[in-house]
C-alpha cells in the first residue's frame, strides 16, 4: 500500500477535509451520550434542576445555610445572591415569578460565571444536605446528636438557634465533622441529593416545577437533535469525499497501469500474462479502492472515537474502567485468532482470480477450436476446478468471518450486563448516577467498536496490500526498450533503407540465440522476402525492425541509424506493420483503417482498400465503410481481416512495409492481384514480406532463406533454386518444377 501512496497526492485536500469532518463527526457522536445522561440525571431525576445552586430560596432557609458555612464560603454566597423584599424596586416582577415572596423575603441568584457556579455548587450542596439532616433529627423530637464531639442539643431547643450561639471555632469544627459525613458521596451524588431539597424549596416558593423540567428536556433534546444533524452532515460529507478520493485513485491507477502496459515491449509481456494484467487493472485496483474508502471512513475515525470514548468514560466512572479494558482484550483476542486463520487465504485469492480469468479468456478466444475437437466437457471441468478452488477459498474465509460477529455480539452483550451489574451497586451506594451508567455503557460500546474497526482494517489491509503489490509490480516494471536521452535524426540520403549488421538475438532467459549473425540490406523500391521452416526465426527477425525486441548483438539500421538511437515514435512512424495475426478493433471499417492515419481522406481509404482487395466485400455491405466491426473482428472472415489489416498499413503511406505472413488467408487469385497492385503502390518504399508460400515471393527482388536462425541463402528465386538446398526443398514441397520454372 505504501508504494501506491504517492498516487494520493492529488487528493491531499480531500484527505485533510475528510479528517476534519471525521473529527467533527466523532465529537458529535461522543457528545450525545453526555446529553442523554443529562436528560436522565437532570431532566428526569432532578426535574430540570441542573445543580445544587438554587435560583431562589427563602430568607429563613438561607439563614440556616449560612450558619453551616465557613467565613469565606458565607462571603461567596452573599456576594452571589440579592435579597428581595417589599422594599425592592422590582418586587412585583419577582412576585410573579416567585409567588412565595409575598409571605417571606427571598434571595435571588445573581448572574454568575461557570467558575463561580461550580464553587457555589460545592458549598450550597453540602450546606443544604446538612440543614436537611438537622431538620429531620429535629422532627423526631429527641435530643439532636451533632457529629462534633458527640454534642447533644436538647429536644426543646431549636438546633439552629443553638448553632448560632456557638463560637466561630466551634462552628468550624462542626462544619468539618459534617463534611466528613459527605466525603463518601460522589460530588454528583451530593448534587442530586441536594436537588431533591431544592425542588421542595421551589415548590414552597410557588414555582412551576413541571415547566422547569419540560423546558430543560426540550432544550437538551433540541441540542441533541442539532448535534445529530451536524454529525449526520459530516458523515455524508465524509462518504462523499472518501468515494471521490477512492474513485479518483482508482481512475489514476488504471490510467497509469494502462499507460505503463502500453510502453511494455514483448519482453515485459512475456513476464506478465494477459489475464494477470486484466486482473491487476480491474479486481486488484478495486481492492485498493475499497480499502482506501474503509481507511478514510474507519481507520481515521476509530482512534478519535476510541481515545475520546476512553476519556469520556473515565470522566463518568474511573472505578469501572477495568470493564472496558476487559472488553477490548477479549475483542482483540477474537480478532487476532480470526486474523491468523484468514489472512493466509487472502493472499491466495488473487492468484485464484488470475487463474479463473486465464481459463475464461482461453475458453472464449478458443471456442471454435474447442468445439471442433469436441472438448467442451474437458474445458468445463477445467473451469470448474478453477472456479471451485476460488469458491472454496472464499467460503472458508466467509465461514471464519461469520463466526466473528456472533462472538463479537456475545462480548458486547456480556460487557453491557457487567456494566449494569457493577453500575447498579454503585448507584445503590450513591457513588454513581443512573444517567452516568447509561452514558458509560454507550462509551464502552463506542470504544469496543473503535477497536473492532481498527482490527477489521488489519484484516482488510493484508488482502489489499497483496493487490497493491501486484499493481505496484506493474507500475515499477521498467521497460527494457526505452528511448535514448538524446535521439538521433534519420539520414535522409538513406531514406527507407533497412540493414541488419551481424545481428544475433536471444530471448530473455533462453540458453541459446534464436537468430545468429544475420546480415542483409533491404532497399527502397525493392521487395525483400523472408522464408524458412516453422520456428526458423522469421517473425522474430522482422520484430527487431520496429524494435519490439532489442538485438543481443549487432545492429539494425533504418535510414542509416541504429534503431536504438532514435525515438520509438519516429521509428514506427516510418513503418507500416501488418502482423502475423490480423487484429481489428471494435468500431467501424473506417475507424479501423484510420487507426493508421486519422487524417486520411475518403479517397485514401478507398485507394488502400482497392489495393488490398478489400473494396469488393466493403461495397457489398449496406453501410460500406461505416459497417460495424465486432471486438477482434469476430464478424468478418480471416481473409477479410487480413485484407483490412493490409489496407490499414497502406493508409499510413510509410517508407517501410512489413508483411508478417499477411497473405496466408488469401486465395491465390486475390493474393496475386493484391501483390500486383501492391508493387505499383509501394514502388518507392521498402517492402519486407514474411511468407510461407513460395507463390507469394516468386517475384521478390531479394529472398532471404532462414534455417534454425541462420541465413542459409540469399538472392532471387532463380538464384536460390540453383544454389540453396533449403529453398529448393521448401519450393518443391509446394509447387512442381514446371510451376517453379
Amino acid at each position: 500500500m505504501i508504494k501506491l501512496a504517492k498516487y494520493l497526492k492529488p487528493f491531499i485536500f480531500m484527505l485533510l477535509a475528510t479528517a476534519v469532518f471525521l473529527y467533527l463527526q466523532a465529537m458529535a457522536d461522543l457528545a450525545l451520550p453526555d446529553y442523554m445522561s443529562n436528560i436522565v440525571n437532570k431532566g428526569l431525576q432532578q426535574s430540570g434542576i441542573v445543580d445544587a445552586v438554587p435560583e431562589a430560596l427563602r430568607k429563613s432557609l438561607m439563614d440556616k445555610l449560612l450558619l453551616l458555612m465557613e467565613e469565606k464560603e458565607r462571603e461567596a454566597v452573599i456576594r452571589s445572591y440579592t435579597l428581595i423584599d417589599e422594599s425592592s424596586p422590582d418586587y412585583n416582577a419577582f412576585l410573579d415569578q416567585y409567588p412565595g415572596l409575598k409571605n417571606e423575603a427571598i434571595y435571588v441568584l445573581n448572574k454568575v460565571d461557570n467558575e463561580q457556579r461550580d464553587q457555589l455548587n460545592s458549598i450550597m450542596g453540602r450546606a443544604i444536605l446538612a440543614v436537611s439532616g438537622i431538620e429531620k433529627m429535629k422532627e423526631m423530637e429527641t435530643d439532636t446528636n451533632l457529629p462534633a464531639g458527640n454534642i447533644k442539643i436538647p429536644a426543646d431547643m431549636d438546633p439552629f438557634d443553638w448553632i448560632q450561639n456557638l463560637q466561630e471555632e466551634q462552628r468550624a469544627l462542626l462544619k468539618k465533622a459534617m463534611d466528613k459525613q459527605f466525603a463518601a458521596m460522589d460530588e454528583k451524588a451530593v448534587t442530586q441529593s441536594a436537588v431533591v431539597l431544592i425542588k421542595e424549596e421551589y415548590i414552597a416558593l410557588g414555582m412551576d416545577i413541571d415547566r422547569i423540567q419540560r423546558n430543560y428536556i426540550l432544550k437538551t433534546g433540541f441540542v441533541m437533535l442539532l448535534i445529530s444533524l451536524a454529525g449526520g452532515a459530516c458523515a455524508v460529507l465524509v462518504g462523499f469525499l472518501s468515494a471521490r478520493t477512492s474513485a479518483g485513485l482508482g481512475r489514476n491507477l488504471r490510467k497509469s497501469v494502462f499507460a505503463k502496459v502500453e510502453s511494455f515491449s514483448n519482453t515485459e509481456f512475456d513476464k506478465f500474462s494477459t489475464a494477470s494484467l486484466i486482473t491487476r487493472t480491474t479486481n486488484d485496483i478495486n481492492q485498493v479502492q475499497m480499502v482506501v474508502i474503509m481507511l478514510m471512513r474507519m481507520a481515521f475515525m476509530a482512534p478519535i472515537m476510541g481515545i475520546g470514548g476512553i476519556i469520556r468514560a473515565l470522566e463518568k466512572s474511573l472505578s469501572m474502567s477495568w470493564i472496558i479494558a476487559l472488553g477490548v482484550i477479549l475483542l482483540l483476542c477474537l480478532i487476532f485468532t480470526i486474523f491468523s486463520i484468514a489472512t493466509p487465504k487472502f493472499k491466495i485469492i488473487q492468484k485464484l482470480v488470475d487463474r479463473i480469468n486465464l481459463v475464461s479468456r482461453e475458453n472464449l478466444s478458443g471456442m471454435m477450436v474447442i468445439r471442433a475437437f469436441g472438448t467442451e466437457r474437458f474445458e468445463e471441468e477445467r473451469f470448474d476446478r478453477a472456479n471451485r478452488d476460488l469458491t472454496n477459498t472464499n467460503l472458508f474465509i466467509n465461514r471464519v468471518m461469520t463466526c466473528m460477529f456472533p462472538m463479537m455480539n456475545l462480548i458486547m452483550n456480556g460487557i453491557t450486563l457487567l456494566i449494569i451489574w457493577v453500575g447498579a451497586h454503585q448507584i445503590a451506594n450513591s457513588s454513581m448516577q443512573v444517567g452516568d451508567m447509561m452514558a458509560f455503557m454507550q462509551y464502552a460500546m463506542q470504544i469496543i467498536f473503535s477497536f473492532l474497526n481498527v482490527s477489521m482494517m488489519f484484516i482488510m489491509i493484508p488482502r489489499a496490500s497483496v493487490s497493491a503489490g501486484r499493481v505496484a509490480e506493474v507500475l515499477e516494471t521498467e521497460p527494457v526498450i526505452v528511448d535514448p536521452k538524446e535521439p538521433k535524426k534519420f539520414d535522409e540520403a538513406l531514406k527507407g533503407v533497412v540493414e541488419f549488421k551481424n545481428v544475433s538475438f536471444r530471448y530473455p532467459g533462453a540458453e541459446e540465440d534464436v537468430l545468429k549473425n544475420i546480415s542483409f540490406k533491404a532497399l527502397p523500391g525493392k521487395t525483400t522476402a523472408i522464408i524458412g521452416s516453422t520456428g526458423s526465426g522469421k517473425t522474430t527477425l522482422v520484430n527487431l525492425i520496429p524494435r519490439f525486441y532489442d538485438v543481443t548483438e549487432g545492429q539494425v539500421l533504418v535510414s542509416g541509424v541504429d534503431v536504438r538511437e532514435v525515438s520509438q515514435k519516429e521509428l514506427r512512424e516510418k513503418i507500416g506493420y501488418v502482423p502475423q495475426k490480423a487484429v481489428l478493433f471494435s468500431g467501424t471499417i473506417e475507424s479501423n483503417l484510420k487507426y493508421a492515419n486519422d487524417r486520411a481522406s475518403k479517397e485514401d481509404l478507398e485507394e488502400a482498400s482497392e489495393i488490398a482487395q478489400a473494396m469488393e466485400f466493403i461495397s457489398e455491405k449496406p453501410d460500406g465503410f461505416q459497417s460495424e466491426i465486432a471486438q477482434g473482428g469476430a464478424n468478418v472472415s480471416g481473409g477479410q481481416k487480413q485484407r483490412l489489416s493490409i489496407a490499414r498499413a497502406l493508409v499510413k503511406k510509410p517508407e517501410i512495409y512489413i508483411f508478417d505472413d499477411s497473405f496466408s488467408a488469401l486465395d491465390y487469385r486475390t493474393d496475386a492481384a493484391l501483390r500486383r497492385q501492391l508493387k505499383e503502390k509501394t514502388a518507392t518504399s521498402t517492402v519486407l514480406i514474411v511468407a510461407q508460400r513460395i507463390a507469394t515471393i516468386l517475384n521478390a527482388d531479394q529472398i532471404i532463406v532462414l534455417d534454425e536462425g541462420k541465413i542459409v541463402g540469399i538472392g532471387t528465386h532463380r538464384e536460390l533454386m540453383e544454389n540453396c538446398r533449403t529453398y529448393q526443398e521448401i519450393a518443391l514441397s509446394q509447387l512442381s518444377k514446371e510451376e517453379l520454372a
